[in-house]
């Protein structure tokens, strides 16, 4: 069953809403990206800030007093005509709610620790629901009083992109009539002290896929999608999943989890590589995972495919940036692309002799004028979850 990507909204680094972060993306502007105001682990690190102002969430629960939940209120605040006429013709227990995180409100829950810890009580701002990984379905389903299925997916990485798969299960099933899906994670210092302590963080701009790379930069973003069976313009083609469990962080370098995830992404849309437009690639700058998609990405596309990391653009988002490129995938099939760009892939352009050679698209590059239009986005996260999905134009 066909499920439609009828309304997104979405907020990053890029800017706030559709228009914004088509423009800069397409332009492949990574102005957005800017250095932490506090210094990791003794290092200045870039990070994908999100600087547009934020909605209030003054007379909000105190549980629901997080950032996390700002971002995610930013993108549905967006959507909320297409929400709301949902409601009046689904009725509020047809609509579930899936999203994909996997920082929650842990920022606000550890400045809450700190205080204690500094004053010997936690501050009247604490409260322990911040850091649920349910807070962010629970704050949507709230929000809008709605009574179907709700919850969060954590699967790190792959968070946002999981969830939409799993909401198009709830509509395939019959469960739900529509489901608010997608991701949301905020920068905190749990991610960007962890990976540090990884030393998986650039102290540059990432640059995926180069010689030269060295790491990835933390993100923070929402992407909400309205998903439904009534038709339109952009649709949800198919997904594949898979988890080799190769190691609880490095990926399998042979990628066979992430090609059976691009084989499965295929056949769920009934098309073939070479019918593939574009591929986001998940392309994070570290060693590792760059080394692991290029061997996969050649093996699922032997004759190569138009593709990139956005990335360096909005910093890796965790578990939004399944969401978020997707979304990405949206915009550029959208009316917010009129000229079929494809998003550039930013970096120094000096190739890695040792990786098979990509397809990196250029600035100004533009899709084929005609025929239907297919974008692949992959996602891949510790434990070896793997997830691909199809974007593309409504059969």
């Amino acid at each position: 069953m066909t499920a439609y990507l009828n309304a997104l909204g979405v907020i990053c680094a890029l800017g706030r809403g559709k228009a914004e972060v088509a423009h800069r993306l397409l332009a492949g502007d990574g102005s957005g990206m800017q250095n932490c105001p506090k210094r990791v682990a003794g290092r200045t690190l870039p990070v994908g800030a999100v600087t547009a102002e934020l909605p209030s969430l003054a007379g909000a629960e105190l549980h629901d007093a997080t950032r996390n939940n700002q971002l995610l209120l930013a993108a549905a605040e967006e959507i909320r005509a297409e929400i709301s006429a949902a409601i009046i013709r689904f009725g509020a227990a047809r609509i579930g709610v899936v999203i994909g995180t996997s920082t929650s409100g842990i920022q606000e829950a550890t400045q809450g620790v700190a205080g204690l810890v500094r004053d010997g009580h936690l501050p009247s701002s604490y409260h322990y629901r911040h850091q649920e990984l349910s807070a962010p379905a629970s704050f949507l389903t709230d929000l809008f009083q709605l009574s179907g299925p709700s919850y969060s997916i954590s699967t790190a990485c792959t968070s946002g992109a999981r969830a939409l798969l799993s909401a198009k299960r709830l509509l395939d099933a019959g469960i739900c009539d529509a489901v608010l899906c997608g991701g949301v994670d905020t920068l905190c210092d749990l991610t960007l002290q962890g990976f540090s302590a990884l030393e998986a963080t650039s102290e540059r701009i990432c640059n995926p896929f180069s010689v030269s790379r060295d790491g990835i930069n933390i993100g923070e973003a929402a992407a909400l999608f309205l998903m439904t069976r009534d038709a339109a313009p952009i649709a949800l083609l198919g997904g594949g999943a898979s988890s080799d469990a190769h190691h609880i962080s490095a990926p399998d370098p042979q990628g066979q989890g992430a090609i059976e995830a691009m084989h499965k992404a295929l056949a769920s849309a009934s098309t073939r590589a070479e019918h593939i437009n574009y591929l986001n690639l998940h392309g994070t700058a570290t060693r590792h995972n760059d080394a692991m998609e290029s061997v996969a990405v050649a093996a699922v596309f032997p004759a190569g495919v138009p593709c990139s990391s956005s990335k360096p653009l909005t910093g890796h988002t965790l578990g939004a940036a399944g969401a978020l490129e997707a979304a990405f995938c949206w915009l550029a099939l959208s009316e917010h692309n009129p000229t079929r760009l494809l998003p550039p892939h930013c970096w120094d352009g000096q190739q890695d002799p040792e990786l098979p050679r990509l397809n990196l698209v250029a600035a100004g590059t533009s899709m084929a004028a005609t025929g239907a239009r297919r974008m692949m986005s992959n996602s891949f996260a510790f434990g070896g979850n793997n997830i691909s999905l199809i974007v593309g134009d409504a059969p």
